[in-house]
C-alpha cells in the first residue's frame, strides 16, 4: 500500500539463468495453514502432464492452486496443499520424484543426502517426516530474511540490510479459513472466499449506522441481540463477516505499528489476500480508519 489507498503489485516474469538443459529445483514453505510449493521443470523433462493435472481436478488446490511461468527453455510450477493434508504434498512430491532433485539442481547421485530449501514453521514441525518418507533433509531457512530478501528482489530497494519483526497477530488467513469451516463446511479456502462475496456482513455485524453511521463496530454483535441460531444465517453472510472481521484485524494492526516506528507504507502480501480487491479494500479501509 502506498499513498492514500491500496496499490496491487503486478509482478512481471523475471528469467531464470540457469546452464543445466535437465534441471529441477524446488523449495517450500510450510505455514500453519498452507504448503506452498514452486519447482522447476525444462520443456524437455516435467511439463504440465497428467499426474499433476490430477492433483488440480481433485480439489487438492483449488482455484488459483497452480500457475505456471515460462522462463528460457522450461516452467516455473507454483502449488498449494493444505497442511493438513500434508500427506497429499508428500504424495505429488514423490509421484513427481521431485525429491531427488532439491537445492542442487541436478539429479543427486544414489546415497547422497537430498536437500530441499524450507521456510515456515512446518519446515521444523514436518523435517522428521519427510526425512521418513522421502528420504530428504529440509534445509530451514529464516521466514523473515525470505520475506525480505523476496520483497527486495521485487522491488529493487537499495539499503541497509536491516530488519525485524516488530509484532503480529494469532488471528489471519488460518483463523478465517478454520474458523469458516467450522461456521459454513466449506471444504476449500477458495470456496469460503467466493462464498463470502455472495454475502452481505450487515446482516450479522452491528454497525455505527445502526445508531448514525456505516462503519462496523461489532463483528457478529447482531448475534447477540437477535434471537436465532447459526442456521437462521445465510452462510454467505457469516463468510462475509467473518472476513470483514479479519481484514480489519489486519489492517489495524498493520496501522497501529505504522504509527509506533513511523513507517509511512504499508506492503500487504500472502495467500490471504492474492487478487481478492475486497479483502485489499477491507484492509485499506481498516488502515485509513
Amino acid at each position: 500500500m502506498a499513498g492514500d489507498g491500496i496499490q496491487v503489485a503486478k509482478l512481471e516474469e523475471k528469467e531464470l539463468k540457469l546452464s543445466e538443459d535437465e534441471v529441477s529445483h524446488l523449495a517450500l514453505d510450510i505455514g500453519g495453514s498452507l504448503i506452498k510449493m514452486v519447482y522447476f521443470s525444462s520443456s524437455s523433462s516435467c511439463s504440465s502432464d497428467d499426474q499433476e493435472n490430477g492433483f488440480i481436478r481433485d480439489g487438492t488446490n483449488g482455484s488459483s492452486g497452480n500457475l505456471e511461468y515460462r522462463v528460457l527453455s522450461g516452467r516455473l510450477h507454483f502449488l498449494k496443499f493444505e497442511t493438513s493434508k500434508i500427506s497429499e504434498c508428500i504424495e505429488f512430491i514423490s509421484s513427481k520424484r521431485l525429491q531427488h532433485y532439491g537445492d542442487q539442481g541436478n539429479e543427486a547421485p544414489a546415497g547422497d543426502e537430498q536437500i530441499v530449501k524450507a521456510t515456515g514453521g512446518g519446515a521444523f514441525k514436518f523435517a522428521d517426516l519427510f526425512k521418513e518418507k522421502l528420504g530428504i533433509i529440509l534445509d530451514k531457512v529464516d521466514e523473515m530474511s525470505s520475506l525480505v530478501a523476496g520483497a527486495n528482489f521485487l522491488l529493487k530497494v537499495d539499503g541497509d540490510n536491516e530488519f525485524e519483526r516488530v509484532s503480529g497477530t494469532s488471528v489471519g488467513g488460518g483463523t478465517f479459513w478454520g474458523l469458516g469451516k467450522l461456521l459454513t463446511k466449506c471444504k476449500s479456502f477458495d470456496e469460503l472466499l467466493e462464498l463470502s462475496h455472495q454475502g452481505n456482513n450487515r446482516v450479522i455485524d452491528m454497525l455505527v449506522g445502526d445508531i448514525y453511521g456505516e462503519r462496523v463496530i461489532q463483528s457478529f454483535g447482531k448475534a447477540v441481540s437477535e434471537n436465532k441460531e447459526l442456521e437462521d444465517y445465510r452462510t454467505e453472510d457469516v463468510a462475509r463477516s467473518l472476513l470483514r472481521m479479519i481484514s480489519n484485524n489486519i489492517g489495524q494492526i498493520a496501522y497501529l505499528n505504522a504509527l509506533r516506528f513511523g513507517l509511512k507504507r504499508i506492503f500487504f502480501g500472502g495467500f490471504f489476500i492474492r487478487g481478492h480487491e475486497y479483502t485489499m479494500d477491507t484492509i485499506s479501509v481498516a488502515v485509513h480508519f
